[in-house]
């Protein structure tokens, strides 16, 4: 059994993840994109270690999901070794992703495209 996830929800349209993203512990995660209503949706995965398949298979989900209601899903704080796995399955190009969640509030507010 791996480490434990836990997704909080501090504002709408933000979800703090804590924890590996992985098969054994997606149900908190996709309960919680489900419930979020935003037009933008932040991921703050600076806690998240690493994801396997099924957690990169439900991250692509939730960007699919949220594309086809015109809605975005935004990557902050991605370390190397889940950009790694992003950019071999080449998925890395349909997050756009920041640093931290301050630079992706703050680029997309001031770009107008949020």
């Amino acid at each position: 059994m791996s480490d434990p996830l836990i997704v909080q929800a501090e504002e709408p349209g933000v979800l703090r993840l804590k924890g590996p993203l992985t098969m054994e512990n997606i149900p908190p995660f996709q309960n919680a994109v489900r419930r979020d209503d935003s037009q933008v949706l932040f991921l703050d995965l600076t806690d998240v270690p690493y994801v396997d398949s099924v957690g990169l298979g439900s991250l692509v989900n939730a960007y699919v999901t949220l594309h086809k209601l015109g809605r975005r899903v935004v990557l902050t704080g991605v370390n190397q070794r889940v950009l790694n796995l992003l950019e071999i399955t080449k998925v890395e190009q349909l997050f756009l992703m920041f640093p931290d969640l301050h630079a992706a509030i703050q680029a997309l507010s001031s770009s107008g495209s949020a």
